[in-house]
């Protein structure tokens, strides 16, 4: 399914969502409602609020529906919406992220996930786990502005003018968040990086 389908698909379902058929809501929801799922674990380290601010992503979406303006694009949108839930959730816990050992999204790409059959040994497979542990914490504890940048950029492959969108800043803003981002993460997992094999 390319960019321009799914653009054009999600245009006419919220045209006709305007108009009152609320089925349409069901055709975004299958599209879209396991990313902003996955991207709100990655976000909120929390299954169970990123459960219930997903849901509440597509409820704003049909409360909102008449603000959508069809020359932009919906999955822009969308993250905008489901970005604000999430910053005013984090707010209102006041809580800095914790992410455990086996946190893992329901999706997960990390190391542990792409070996062959025949997997290396427990240490290996420790040091592994360490890693990726390790790299989910340093991604945890970056600071929001540079933090949702990050994941919209290296999770859900969203371009620099899409995020800038999303977050209401410009294109450069986001260039340099995301450059701030990555500098962070090199000095957090430095130790890690510079382990020899």
């Amino acid at each position: 399914m390319g960019d321009i389908t799914t653009d054009a698909l999600d245009t006419a379902a919220m045209e006709r969502l305007r108009s009152g058929q609320q089925s349409a809501l069901n055709e975004l929801m299958t599209r879209h409602a396991g990313r902003v799922h996955r991207y709100l674990i990655r976000l909120l380290q929390d299954e169970d609020e990123a459960a219930d601010l997903a849901q509440e992503t597509f409820v704003r979406v049909y409360l909102h529906r008449h603000r959508f303006q069809p020359g932009r694009k919906f999955s822009t949108w969308l993250f905008a919406i489901a970005t604000n839930l999430a910053r005013d959730r984090l707010r209102r816990l006041n809580r800095r992220p914790q992410v455990p050992l086996d946190a893992h999204g329901p999706e997960d790409t990390g190391l542990a996930n792409v070996l062959p059959d025949d997997s290396p040994g427990p240490e290996e497979k420790l040091e592994q786990a360490e890693r990726a542990a390790a790299v989910r914490h340093a991604v945890a504890a970056l600071p929001e502005e540079l933090r949702v940048p990050l994941i919209l950029f290296e999770y859900e492959q969203q371009s620099h003018a899409e995020i800038a969108a999303a977050l209401g800043c410009s294109a450069k803003a986001v260039e340099m968040r995301l450059y701030r981002a990555r500098q962070q993460l090199r000095t957090a997992l430095s130790r890690l990086i510079g382990q020899p094999r």
